[in-house]
């Protein structure tokens, strides 16, 4: 049998109107089944709280998301695992730059995560890329510099991330791995 010579290419409209949980990669549809486990599911919980906890103390207009898709363009939608968004809030998908985004590892995600993602981010400048392994307990951060991802293996107990000129934030690992 012979490969078919022209695969679809689905785009937002396409992508509003289908059920369940999906992703698009320039035109093609991800299935993002099944749903993350519960450490997961928990780290993301527990980094939510901190980055907002911190965006708050620091007074910074911005706010940490959980799930929220970005429309990068029209053909191509991601639901990072939680971003941070400043200045005012989307009412529906995001379709603005995010100033961080953040995954957590895991089997299912991870070549994507680390390949595809990473490449998209740095593609669209997005500043700051934090990548947290569950298994190793990493966090690396990405930050951009001249277009390139720079990147910084995270083991002390802060990392700090300057969302914008007047705020940075801290995240405790410790906190985040208990």
């Amino acid at each position: 049998m012979s490969q078919p010579s022209h695969l679809p290419h689905y785009t937002y409209g396409d992508y509003c109107q289908w059920q369940g949980d999906w992703e698009l990669h320039q035109g093609i549809p991800i299935a993002m089944t099944p749903s993350p486990f519960g450490r997961h599911q928990l780290l993301v919980t527990r980094l939510a709280w901190l980055i907002q906890s911190e965006i708050e103390a620091n007074d910074c207009d911005c706010q940490a998301i959980v799930e929220l898709d970005w429309v990068v363009n029209d053909d191509t939608v991601v639901r990072p695992d939680l971003l941070v968004v400043c200045g005012e809030l989307p009412d529906r998908h995001l379709q603005s730059l995010p100033l961080m985004v953040v995954e957590v590892l895991s089997p299912s995600t991870r070549s994507s995560d680390l390949g595809y993602k990473r490449e998209l981010y740095q593609r669209e400048r997005v500043p700051n890329y934090l990548i947290v392994d569950p298994e190793t307990t990493d966090v690396t951060k990405l930050t951009l510099k001249d277009d390139v991802y720079v990147s910084t293996q995270h083991t002390a107990t802060n990392l700090t991330v300057r969302l914008t000129d007047d705020c940075i934030i801290n995240i405790d690992r410790d906190k985040l791995f208990r």
